[in-house]
């Protein structure tokens, strides 16, 4: 099931028309399943997109984002898991979470909804503020708009932070969230084992690309969740590249995967991996005549971290990880991680 903001609003733009209402988790105290900033979309029927838990509030949620729609209303709710005799919900979290339920109407252009999956189909990023208007006030009130993260327009933040934030513009609060377009993860090598790595990706709402010039790979049937870029890499262009957020270099070919890492070498990817044991990065980077100090990212060299298994599965589970902890900056680039040194090549 796709969570991501833009498959939510992939979906949502379909049938913008209809009465649909969206909640969004405006502050936390202690711990939840789901951080503010946190959206979710119903329809009038009662369909849902996204989660704002897991599982526990959405019947609960259904129920108020229908009452929205009906009295073009916004409702403010609070669910408190922090008495644990209270069994209402079940949380099991033990926190307190706040909820602003909106519905969407022309009056509030649609809280600026339209714009904001322009803006992250095209790949930007940046902040989508969202008033904070009072409790039974008329939702057409209501006002949303999109950032990006490199306008000059002011915002009363010192930087665009990682987490959502409320501030006070113009004497109004609003919730200030960070948004960008799904991370772009870029397959170098067509072979079997990296279908389940491509698999895996998209189930974790990644764009996929497999860049493999060879007729026998990278074929379009193997890779049905994935971009298929058949060029070679001599004629890659630069910011082809550079839109990529991740790497990983797994053609099983000392050559190929040299001319790989010296297309990557020159970018700013955030993570930048290669497949096979020690002695053999070192070859690979002694045909591109580059050292692991060279690269601006994350550079795992044996790829992944060291949570045992051999088959691609595995080896995916093992990437993906790694990868995932440093777009998500919980690992960083000198942090001493055991990684995989398997016999793979």
């Amino acid at each position: 099931m796709a969570h991501h903001l833009l498959s939510l609003l992939d979906i949502w733009a379909e049938k913008p028309q209809l009465e649909w209402a969206l909640a969004v988790i405006t502050s936390v105290e202690g711990s939840s399943y789901r951080k503010p900033g946190a959206m979710m979309l119903f329809d009038p029927l009662g369909k849902t997109l996204g989660m704002l838990s897991g599982g526990c509030l959405e019947a609960d949620l259904r129920r108020h984002a229908q009452q929205a729609i009906q009295t073009q209303q916004v409702l403010h709710l609070t669910y408190d898991a922090t008495d644990e005799n209270d069994t209402s919900y079940q949380l099991g979290c033990g926190g307190l979470v706040n909820i602003m339920m909106v519905p969407l109407l022309a009056d509030n252009h649609y809280l600026g909804l339209p714009e904001l999956h322009q803006q992250l189909t095209l790949g930007y990023r940046g902040h989508y503020q969202l008033s904070l208007n009072n409790n039974a006030s008329h939702a057409g009130e209501m006002s949303g708009r999109f950032i990006a993260s490199d306008t000059n327009k002011p915002i009363q933040t010192n930087d665009l932070s990682n987490k959502a934030q409320q501030l006070t513009l113009a004497e109004k609060e609003y919730l200030s969230i960070p948004v960008r377009a799904p991370f772009h993860l870029g397959i170098f090598g067509g072979g079997l084992d990296a279908q389940p790595l491509a698999a895996m990706a998209a189930q974790l709402d990644w764009k996929v690309t497999v860049f493999d010039s060879r007729s026998a790979y990278a074929r379009s049937y193997d890779f049905p969740v994935a971009k298929i870029n058949k060029t070679p890499l001599q004629q890659l262009k630069s910011d082809t590249l550079t839109q990529l957020d991740a790497a990983v270099v797994m053609n099983h070919n000392l050559e190929l995967d040299a001319l790989a890492l010296s297309a990557l070498q020159p970018t700013d990817i955030a993570y930048i991996a290669l497949l096979g044991p020690g002695h053999r990065r070192d070859k690979v980077l002694g045909l591109a005549k580059l050292s692991q100090q060279e690269f601006s990212g994350f550079f795992s060299a044996p790829a992944g971290l060291a949570l045992g298994g051999e088959l691609p599965s595995s080896v995916a589970i093992s990437i993906l990880s790694q990868c995932h902890g440093v777009l998500h900056h919980s690992i960083g680039k000198d942090d001493d991680l055991c990684r995989l040194d398997r016999v793979m090549g």
